[in-house]
């Protein structure tokens, strides 16, 4: 992922963001340290913007399309209500044992529902209504899990997508099938008249789509 904010920029918000907690700590050292592709992690600065939106919406249903090693789980339970759920699917069972520890170190495994397997095949069954859903997963199938979980979001509920600017790829010549895919996605958003949507430029672009 390249920079889309300059490297100073990047510092000086996260200076002037509040600190993670311990735990989050631990586990952005331990993905860098042990985990292929740490930059997938959310970390400091994403990691307190999804804390605050969620203590923001209170939500009471969370679904998370894409795991990874539980630091952004960890960080929209901060506003989940008593006696919510967060939902958290992911396909990399190779990081189940890790991912399971550190829900069991936050003293939150109650409160989640961490599933092992394919979104595309795990959504459809889903319940729902959510109030909150966080997509962070393989950019191919956007599209899919936007169309698969836009009808399980009730009104003024909202769905999280990341990596919409793709580093900055977006807006450039490049075909290759996953900025094809972010391309196509953000343009199914911008079209679809169920959703009103803000993108930002934090970190990898995170757009906010709230269902009308």
């Amino acid at each position: 992922m390249n920079e889309i904010v300059s490297p100073e920029i990047q510092r000086y918000a996260e200076e002037h963001t509040s600190v993670e907690p311990p735990l989050l700590k631990k586990i952005g050292r331990d993905t860098f340290a042990d985990v292929l592709m740490p930059r997938m992690l959310s970390g400091h600065l994403q990691g307190r913007f999804l804390a605050a939106i969620s203590r923001m919406i209170r939500p009471r249903m969370i679904l998370e399309i894409g795991t990874y090693t539980g630091y952004s789980a960890l960080c929209l339970l901060e506003g989940l209500q008593p006696g919510g759920k967060l939902i958290t699917i992911d396909i990399n069972e190779e990081l189940e044992g890790r991912v399971r520890q550190y829900f069991k170190d936050a003293g939150v495994e109650a409160r989640v529902d961490f599933r092992i397997g394919k979104a595309s095949d795990i959504v459809p069954g889903l319940d729902g209504p959510f109030d909150l859903v966080w997509l962070d997963a393989d950019k191919e199938n956007y599209s899919l899990y936007y169309d698969q979980v836009i009808d399980k979001v009730h009104s003024g509920g909202w769905i999280l997508a990341d990596n919409v600017l793709w580093s900055g790829k977006v807006i450039g010549g490049d075909t290759d099938k996953d900025t094809l895919a972010m391309r196509a996605f953000n343009d199914k958003v911008m079209a679809d008249a169920k959703v009103r949507t803000v993108m930002l430029p934090v970190r990898d672009g995170i757009s906010l789509i709230q269902r009308i």
